[in-house]
């Protein structure tokens, strides 16, 4: 793995990660998943790749292999332990490393990425976007927290590591040819499959 670009992949990738990792498991997480990406994948057609941004021990991997049997599933993890956890799983391939330094000679049908741009340096926001946009033939999913200008707010008593925006309305600025398919929101609340009030949109390039 390269060397670490900004104090927030510094966090991810060092004891905060492993501990994170170690925190979110169980089949609850992958069933409430799999409800949300039914739903996103429900407006999509013929997705048979997927590449995740920031894939963890792969929860939202494994929920999009029991919707997607024969896709072919790639993740990128910047925190080596969660990454070995993925690796053991075996059902998709892992790219260990920072998401600013990844270089593929190849593209998906769907780039996804999930409370993952909340956590990314603003001034690096752009490059992320870059490779989103770059990576996929065809789909992108954004699902984050919402706000429609930018804020930073605590995060388990560390500053400067949750930012809230509008990402999905940046990225279609920067990329016109984006249309916006769909979107919606899961409150934490929701009785059967919460989510943890994220907001998300799936673009698709014209």
């Amino acid at each position: 793995m390269s060397e670490k670009k900004t104090e927030q992949e510094e966090f991810w990738a060092g004891n905060f990660g492993d501990d994170y990792s170690d925190r979110n498991v169980g089949d609850d997480w992958i069933a409430t998943n799999a409800a949300l990406f039914s739903k996103i994948l429900d407006r999509t057609r013929d997705v048979g790749s997927v590449l995740e941004f920031g894939a963890n021990i792969g929860l939202n991997l494994r929920s999009l292999r029991t919707l997607l049997p024969k896709a072919d599933l790639a993740g990128i993890e910047i925190n080596a332990h969660a990454a070995a956890k993925l690796r053991e799983w075996g059902g998709a391939e892992v790219i260990e490393g920072s998401i600013l330094d990844l270089d593929l000679d190849r593209r998906f049908d769907l780039t996804l990425i999930k409370g993952v741009l909340i956590h990314i340096n603003p001034d690096r926001l752009a490059d992320v976007y870059e490779r989103l946009y770059n990576y996929s033939s065809r789909y992108i999913c954004v699902a984050e927290y919402y706000n429609p200008a930018p804020v930073t707010i605590p995060y388990r008593g560390h500053e400067d590591r949750l930012f809230k925006r509008d990402f999905a309305g940046e990225i279609m600025d920067r990329y016109p040819d984006l249309t916006l398919v769909d979107y919606g929101f899961v409150y934490r609340r929701d009785p059967n499959f919460p989510q943890d009030d994220i907001t998300w949109f799936l673009l698709e390039k014209r």
